[in-house]
């Protein structure tokens, strides 16, 4: 167990839930620290159900290929907390180190006093002390949870706020209807700064505008302001100013393209003057582990037979089940193989509506539980909902006995095997496989 493990088991004690959205204690705490969310880069602040981290790495990716230095804040990590952090230097970005991380959060620790606080409000405040002690051009901020009520929201000034498409996720505490949903997320627009839309179904659309017209945000929509089409493979990028065309993201599926478009607009908006060429390496070059990761060396490849592909997507709603399932039937247009799925959900997660985007794409299901959390759906629950979409399906205690059972599916040729349905689960697969980010 290391240092960070023996801190993170004190400060989770603080509070009984993971997850108790509220800004009250994340105030009391920043103000005790002297307020490091006002002493940080300029902030571009992002929400959204789906699409996050991509539209984060995208960002990322462009600016520094246009020289900037950037910070970092995403979550949940895959295998280590520092995943969280990437404080940005001159050749890129780099995760805050053990010791920077450990000193951060003993700092927290020691101002919060044993008050009641989420593991995830202290996590975040001891990123803002990192990032505002550490120079950079910009930091890029993900939002945890919702928006309206989320410990990043304190951020009173950011230079752009960005929302990512919304679908119905984490209900039992945004809301059981998209517009209610579609509120909790437009919670991080602030008066005149700029608020960048991805397109949207219309409930939530509405609710957006409604919430920046509220507060008095200027935004800028999918599709009315700027938009994104494919062709010949190449992405187009167009708004009222301007017609870019880049190379297609080097991140798989069509979702990407959107997702590289909303990064685009969102970096015009705050009025970066930035390169044409920024462009086309960012999108070239950008990267987000987890998703449609296609596994290329590590002791994964040594559990399964010579020829089977081994790809990670930690895709664990509806929205994210289709995503993965329309570029899963793009790779079988390339390549055919039969495929074969791992899966493990949380027991928050709509199991019946992810399952459904993978019927006529494989008919081999293998369950598993999800590493580290009681709250998901077993095994056999899975192999019942499974069967029930008429999925050929077997459940297995954890992910190394699954890569093995999986040889039990008779299949003509060597099979792509997709781990996915949890970040927790698909973070498992990383550090099996011996190649945590980095």
């Amino acid at each position: 167990m290391t240092a960070i493990d023996d801190i993170m088991g004190r400060l989770i004690a603080l509070h009984p839930k993971r997850i108790d959205l509220s800004l009250d204690r994340m105030r009391r705490l920043l103000d005790s620290l002297d307020h490091p969310e006002q002493k940080l880069p300029p902030a571009i602040h992002v929400a959204g159900t789906n699409g996050k981290g991509s539209t984060v790495a995208f960002m990322r990716a462009i600016l520094e290929a246009a020289g900037k230095r950037v910070h970092v804040y995403t979550s949940p990590e895959l295998v280590r907390l520092n995943e969280r952090y990437r404080l940005g230097a001159r050749t890129g970005g780099i995760l805050v180190s053990d010791d920077e991380l450990a000193g951060a959060l003993l700092e927290c620790e020691a101002a919060n006093r044993q008050a009641p606080i989420t593991i995830f409000e202290i996590t975040t405040a001891a990123g803002f002390l990192l990032f505002s002690r550490n120079p950079a051009d910009f930091l890029l901020l993900e939002v945890g949870l919702g928006g309206r009520l989320d410990a990043t929201n304190v951020v009173a000034h950011p230079a752009a706020s960005a929302i990512t498409p919304i679908s119905l996720d984490h209900t039992e505490y945004l809301g059981e209807t998209l517009a209610l949903v579609g509120a909790e997320k437009a919670g991080i627009l602030k008066a005149d700064t700029p608020g960048i839309i991805a397109a949207q179904a219309g409930e939530a659309m509405r609710a957006i505008k409604q919430c920046a017209q509220q507060v008095g945000a200027p935004v800028r929509v999918q599709n009315e302001d700027w938009s994104v089409t494919v062709d010949g493979g190449r992405l187009t990028y167009q708004d009222d100013n301007d017609l870019l065309d880049l190379p297609a993201p080097k991140l798989l599926g069509r979702h990407q393209f959107d997702n590289a478009g909303l990064a685009i607009a969102t970096l015009r908006a705050v009025g970066i003057d930035l390169p044409h060429r920024a462009y086309e390496v960012g999108l070239s070059n950008a990267e987000w582990p987890a998703r449609m990761q296609r596994i290329s060396h590590g002791r994964l490849l040594s559990m399964v037979p010579d020829g089977t592909e081994i790809w990670l997507d930690g895709g664990h709603n509806p929205a994210g089940g289709k995503a993965i399932a329309a570029t899963l039937a793009d790779l079988e247009e390339r390549v055919s193989k039969p495929l074969i799925i791992i899966v493990g959900l949380l027991r928050t997660k709509d199991l019946d509506g992810f399952l459904r985007h993978f019927v006529g794409l494989s008919s081999h299901i293998v369950a598993v539980a999800v590493p580290s959390r009681e709250e998901c759906w077993s095994p056999a629950e899975i192999v019942t909902a499974a069967r029930k979409q008429n999925f050929s399906a077997i459940a297995c205690t954890d992910l190394e006995s699954a890569l093995s059972k999986a040889k039990n599916f008779k299949t003509e040729s060597a099979p792509r095997i997709l781990i996915t349905g949890s970040l927790h689960l698909v973070g498992r697969a990383l550090a099996l496989n011996g190649t945590p980010p980095n």
